[in-house]
């Protein structure tokens, strides 16, 4: 009972406390709903939150894609602003040019009115002052009558003061080739180097003679390329541009070097191609032009590739040659017609002068070639040199020729290297067209394929991939020969002269593919210019116009002398000139030293659409000189029934004077003392009209008569042109100081 109590208070409290449980349940339970209710919303909470990031990266992420978008907006609109800047430059320097060459006519206007003042105080014809620059232009634009002896071409010097001036002599074969007078020639020359001279920029204080002289000088060549360069055709965006068919260049052929040049092996760049190297060229490029070169030549032994001197182009290999085989004021035999741009190579640094040996237009021999080249012409013209105190030291020979496109053969080559063995001459043999021969039944022979040379230490053969590759913007020429002073010479220049490293990489990766060369590029290359040159002289035939028919170069050497109204090189610059108003460039002989006028060098290498543009113009131009020249035989035959009835007053008359322009007298008609003038308007480039008249044997005519027609010629250009009312010399001081000063002094002379 006891126990049964006992454990009966304990369990008692025990069970109350459990009956009292569910009375306190109540308040304990609320809090763990609310703790549990807490708990469910901070999850749910944490997963709002979540998802918030969430947004927030995308939003972030769009953000940016936004600003990285507009940031490429604005670069690329950045670079169209800075396209349309340099176009608008470019065309500001366009104008510019233009706007300096109306300032040159305008300025060749004044030097013409000051010529004709000073006449005026001498009472003798107008002439150029004395004291006053002549371009170096003019020779190139009048080469020397051909005569027994050569004439010297020196564009900025005369002959040594202990050497007897050259006083040309009519040949036989002058008069047969060029019927008019040394002395009219000589006239027309210097006449023609005055109109030219005003071409040229003024003299510049900032230069040294030998600086004015330099920049002051410009071939026909360059001139023409110049405005080509300004006016270049293009079949949509410049359709009536400029169809250049005078530079030498063969554009028919950039698809099969792109699709070279473009490979892998062409972009190796390492070190050694960005460092300093061997200024004859890096071994590797020497090695394979001299595989090249032995190759092709059919050289009868393996060229050495320490004889081989690479330069950027055979312009700087003539340059360095003559530098160091000629001292200043020697001199270098070269038959004519010949590369005109040849004369500044080796004058413009070296002041090396070419003596010319011309050569006949008319056929002669047996062999009945035009412009034949013999050992007895070289001798000829090495004698009349030396009776001149012209110190001779090198004869250059082009094989194949530019711009006959004659093919030499072995024989007339041993036999020209003999003659400059016996006068101990070095012979520079320029062969940059010896794989541009498109007739599979011609060989061309390169005198490296000579068993043994005349003179092999004065033996020079240079070769280059302008011509024979059509890649003229490479500018790589090579030399070969054995004479080392010459290489070391030249490497000594050669720092000033030399070839990026990786275009000599490249240049041997394409040497280096014969299969290539042989199988692709030469063969193709043929073809299209075989075709070029079909489709040229298929025109030219048609024409009547007579050429030389050969089956290398670009080009072909045409006769155009019957579209000239009178034998003379101002006829041949007025017809270069009514070529360009048709927006076709051609080269004129003169630019080539020819000496008959009248020849004409066209390139045939072209695409076939701007071929046939260019031969269009080139026809069109051709009809508009021939029906001006029917025309002017006309006004000439009735200018001689009517002059006999005029008076001195009508001759002094303004208008009289005027009307002259507008025609032109035949040689029958007119005698050779009088001043001609032609109606030959001026090129939109606002270059000389040089042209435009022309003097012919200046001291035999009548002092007043010469004079009254000069003044007429004034009188029209002046009243042509606004030069008078905008460019007063006060105004124009400021733009030339010296144009105020020259006419303050003319005014002065004129008051005593």
């Amino acid at each position: 009972m006891d126990a049964s109590a006992t454990s009966a208070t304990h369990i008692g409290p025990v069970m109350q406390e459990t009956s009292e449980q569910p009375s306190g349940e109540a308040p304990r339970g609320s809090t763990s709903v609310k703790q549990r209710k807490r708990r469910r919303g901070g999850r749910a909470s944490c997963g709002r939150s979540g998802v918030r990031e969430s947004l927030d990266k995308a939003l972030v992420s769009f953000l940016s894609w936004q600003q990285s978008a507009e940031e490429r907006l604005l670069s690329l609109e950045e670079a169209r602003l800075e396209r349309e800047f340099q176009a608008e430059e470019r065309r500001e320097q366009r104008e510019e040019r233009r706007a300096e060459k109306e300032r040159q006519h305008e300025l060749h206007l004044f030097t013409m009115l000051t010529g004709a003042l000073f006449a005026t105080r001498q009472g003798a014809p107008a002439a150029t002052p004395s004291d006053s620059p002549i371009s170096p232009l003019a020779h190139l634009s009048t080469p020397p009558l051909a005569t027994a002896g050569p004439a010297v071409s020196s564009s900025l010097s005369q002959p040594p003061p202990e050497a007897p001036t050259a006083q040309p002599v009519a040949t036989q074969e002058t008069k047969k080739s060029h019927p008019i007078s040394v002395k009219t020639c000589q006239v027309s020359q210097g006449v023609l180097a005055t109109m030219r001279g005003a071409e040229a920029p003024g003299r510049s204080v900032y230069l040294s003679s030998r600086g004015n002289s330099i920049r002051q000088h410009q071939g026909i060549l360059q001139e023409g390329f110049i405005q080509y360069a300004m006016d270049k055709h293009h079949q949509t965006d410049n359709p009536d541009g400029i169809v250049n068919l005078g530079t030498s260049e063969n554009k028919l052929c950039y698809d099969l070097l792109h699709k070279r040049l473009t490979k892998p092996d062409m972009l190796h760049v390492e070190p050694s191609l960005l460092q300093y190297a061997d200024w004859t060229g890096h071994a590797f490029l020497r090695e394979e032009v001299a595989k090249f070169l032995s190759h092709h030549c059919c050289s009868p032994k393996p060229l050495r590739a320490d004889n081989v001197v690479v330069m950027n182009g055979c312009g700087s290999l003539f340059s360095c040659i003559a530098a160091v085989i000629c001292d200043p004021k020697d001199a270098i035999l070269i038959p004519t017609p010949f590369y005109g741009v040849i004369t500044e190579d080796v004058h413009l640094y070296s002041d090396v002068k070419l003596f010319h040996v011309p050569l006949d237009c008319e056929a002669d021999g047996e062999e009945s070639k035009h412009f034949h080249l013999t050992v007895e012409k070289l001798e000829a013209g090495l004698k009349k040199a030396k009776q001149e105190g012209w110190n001779i030291r090198a004869l250059i020979l082009m094989n194949p020729h530019n711009p006959l496109a004659e093919l030499y053969t072995p024989k007339e080559m041993i036999a020209f290297l003999e003659f400059a063995k016996r006068n101990d001459l070095h012979a520079i043999v320029d062969e940059v067209y010896m794989l541009t021969v498109f007739d599979e039944s011609v060989t061309f022979h390169s005198v490296l394929s000579i068993e043994s040379l005349p003179d092999p230490q004065r033996t020079h053969v240079m070769w280059g991939m302008s011509k024979d590759f059509a890649m003229a913007g490479i500018r790589i020429g090579t030399l070969y020969t054995v004479n080392t002073d010459l290489v070391e010479a030249l490497a000594q220049l050669g720092s000033f002269h030399g070839l990026p490293g990786t275009s000599q990489h490249q240049v041997a990766q394409l040497l280096r593919d014969r299969d290539w060369i042989n199988n692709e590029f030469l063969p193709e290359n043929r073809r299209r210019l075989k075709n070029a040159h079909s489709l040229l002289t298929r025109e030219l035939r048609s024409l009547g116009i007579p050429f030389l028919d050969r089956p290398a170069a670009l080009y072909v050497w045409a006769d155009l002398r019957k579209y000239l109204n009178k034998s003379s090189f101002e006829e041949e610059l007025s017809l270069w000139r009514c070529f360009l108003r048709h927006k076709v460039l051609l080269s004129c002989g003169q630019a080539f030293s020819c000496s008959t006028p009248g020849w004409f060098r066209i390139v045939f290498a072209d695409q076939q659409p701007q071929l046939q543009l260019g031969l269009k113009r080139i026809q069109e131009a051709l009809k508009e000189t021939k029906e001006k020249n029917t025309s002017c035989v006309t006004c000439s035959i009735k200018e001689t029934d009517d002059g006999g009835k005029k008076t001195e007053k009508e001759e002094g008359d303004e208008s009289d004077n005027t009307s002259i322009v507008n025609s032109i007298s035949s040689p029958q008609s007119k005698s050779s003392d009088q001043l001609k003038e032609r109606d030959s308007p001026v090129p939109d480039t606002g270059l000389l009209g040089a042209e435009e008249f022309f003097l012919l044997d200046c001291q035999e005519s009548k002092p007043a008569e010469g004079l009254d027609s000069l003044i007429g010629t004034l009188r029209h250009q002046i009243r042509s042109s606004d030069w008078l009312e905008k460019n007063t010399p006060v105004l124009s001081h400021g733009e030339d100081p010296e144009i105020l000063d020259v006419f303050k002094s003319l005014l002065q002379r004129a008051k005593k």
